[in-house]
């Protein structure tokens, strides 16, 4: 394997460094420091700046979604009575007047780049997160109940940037 495809491995091992290079925002030398590659750093500096350079033309995916803030939410298993669940994964559903907690739901183009945008920005707002998820209709978000104003402001900006 070359140094650039070592490098272009590790990167994508550490996606706050894939994300990194394509912000624009890394100092190569101490990046290729911090990567277990048996080479020259000079040279794995040089391949982190190459990637790079080609992650600049790649493209992310925009959202466009609608956001609104849903209460009363809570896990239901298993109950055919329970209203339709905004998200359901393993056996347990969330849905609405089945708790307390808060769901924060983006019903459009909102794919899997953007639940992680959303992710990264409550988990920088301090937001707890109980449960996520997206389909191709949008994500949902769930958050305790006191937090359903933070969580939709930081669904909104993570839509949005």
């Amino acid at each position: 394997m070359t140094v650039a495809e070592e490098t272009r491995a590790a990167v994508r091992e550490r996606p706050f460094l894939y994300d990194a290079l394509r912000a624009g925002v890394v100092n190569y030398a101490a990046a290729a420091a911090t990567l277990d590659i048996d080479a020259d750093r000079d040279a794995v500096a040089t391949a982190l700046r190459r990637f790079a350079d080609e992650l600049d033309g790649e493209v992310g995916d925009d959202a466009d979604a609608r956001v609104r803030l849903e209460r009363g939410v809570g896990a239901v298993e298993g109950d055919t009575d329970a209203p339709e669940p905004l998200l359901a994964a393993g056996g347990t559903a969330y849905a609405g007047g089945a708790g307390n907690s808060t769901a924060v739901v983006a019903a459009g183009d909102a794919g899997p780049r953007a639940l992680e945008r959303v992710l990264g920005r409550l988990r920088t707002a301090g937001v707890a997160v109980e449960a996520a998820g997206v389909t191709p209709t949008g994500l949902v978000v769930v958050v305790g109940r006191r937090a359903g104003a933070d969580a939709l402001r930081a669904v909104e900006a993570a839509l949005d940037g």
